[in-house]
């Protein structure tokens, strides 16, 4: 084979990694991606789609996986409470646990997987969510060559929610094979372009460990804010609809205990986050792993740590990617939260015995890097945008 031919066959071979938007939206007129309801523009992202809610949903005793071979409609009628018409809106109440089916279902090819992650706003509103299809042994996670319907398992955990047909909860990332990079691609990247900045050392070992910092960022000493425990309803899709007093209460350096910032078991608490984020998040929950973050310059993840939910500043700045992947962007903690909330958002969730958040100590979070096509992502480009 000629170099001519080879190039030309190298350059006609389709690439491993997450999809961009450009095939996104060829898979969706391949009829991959299938929606009674004809799919939106505002659901297209620069590398996954948001999926939204369908009509019906159920109220149902506990969490479950269908498991090989099993429909989720063949356990629901077990497990199901009740069904719920979610047209014209109806609530979520907070502690409940639901399951609603998706408009989109899938006929991915056989060399497609996919993976789900909470959208940004959701992790804030402290609403837990994740994806179930038809014979999975696991959440979140679409296999090669999957066909059928969708579904999302939620929970809302500090707010009841108003949610209808449409509401969008989670997105949904494609994949063509292998896409993880490895710790020695991710430290040359940190060496010859400057993934995270901020620390003195850092740490790349399955992804990159960042940590908290609880330094307020103005003079008015907000280093956070904590959810209130009796608010009022959260409508979805009425975005800056509540005053943030009503919601959610002040954290500051008088909160500090021992230079740190203890969450309480039956509490729940957001604290202000700072980092600026262009590659995707692994994070590590118990050995559990879900991935979702924001393209601009807010990252969101989730620590587990108490019952307190809260938002928490990050020491290191995530500077840039090249051929990361590059999902949804998060909106500006100042105008999702107020005055005192800047750079990016870590929500803290505590689970059973107090736990002290410290500056500069190591979260359960980590950056970990998921290939793009070369041509797809611009780093000069993406750096400039953000």
């Amino acid at each position: 084979m000629t170099a001519d031919r080879a190039m030309a066959a190298s350059e006609a071979a389709p690439s491993n990694g997450i999809l961009p938007v450009q095939e996104i939206r060829t898979a969706i007129a391949d009829g991959a991606i299938i929606s009674d309801i004809p799919l939106t523009a505002a659901q297209m992202q620069p590398a996954s789609i948001d999926l939204r809610l369908g009509r019906r949903a159920w109220r149902v005793q506990s969490s479950f996986l269908p498991g090989p071979e099993t429909r989720v409609a063949d356990k629901l009628p077990r497990l199901a409470m009740h069904e719920i018409d979610l047209e014209g809106g109806a609530v979520l109440e907070r502690g409940c646990l639901y399951i609603v089916e998706l408009q989109e279902s899938l006929a991915l090819p056989a060399e497609i997987s996919a993976m789900a992650n909470p959208k940004s706003s959701t992790g804030r509103l402290d609403i837990f969510t994740r994806l179930i299809t038809d014979g999975a042994s696991e959440f979140e996670a679409v296999a090669t060559g999957y066909q059928g319907p969708l579904y999302a398992e939620i929970s809302p955990r500090t707010f009841s929610v108003l949610v209808r047909p449409g509401s969008c909860l989670s997105q949904l990332r494609f994949r063509r094979g292998p896409s993880s990079m490895s710790d020695d691609a991710m430290i040359r990247l940190q060496q010859d372009v400057g993934l995270v900045r901020g620390a003195s050392a850092v740490d790349i070992r399955d992804g990159v460990a960042r940590s908290v910092n609880l330094t307020p960022a103005d003079d008015d000493g907000i280093i956070g804010w904590r959810a209130r425990k009796h608010a009022g309803l959260v409508d979805i899709d009425a975005p800056a609809s509540c005053a943030v007093g009503d919601y959610w209460e002040r954290l500051t350096t008088t909160d500090l205990v021992a230079g740190g910032l203890v969450l309480h078991p039956v509490r729940v608490g957001a604290v202000a986050a700072q980092e600026p984020a262009a590659i995707g998040v692994r994070e590590r929950d118990g050995g559990a792993e879900r991935r979702h973050v924001g393209r601009q310059r807010l990252a969101e993840q989730v620590l587990r740590d108490g019952a307190d939910h809260a938002l928490v500043q990050h020491r290191e700045h995530v500077a840039h990617a090249a051929r990361l992947e590059v999902l949804d962007a998060a909106q500006h903690a100042r105008a999702e939260l107020g005055p005192g909330l800047a750079g990016g958002v870590l929500e803290a969730l505590g689970a059973g015995l107090p736990g002290l958040v410290e500056r500069g100590v190591a979260c359960l979070d980590l950056l970990r890097g998921e290939t793009l096509p070369a041509a797809e992502v611009d780093l000069a480009e993406l750096v400039d945008q953000h």
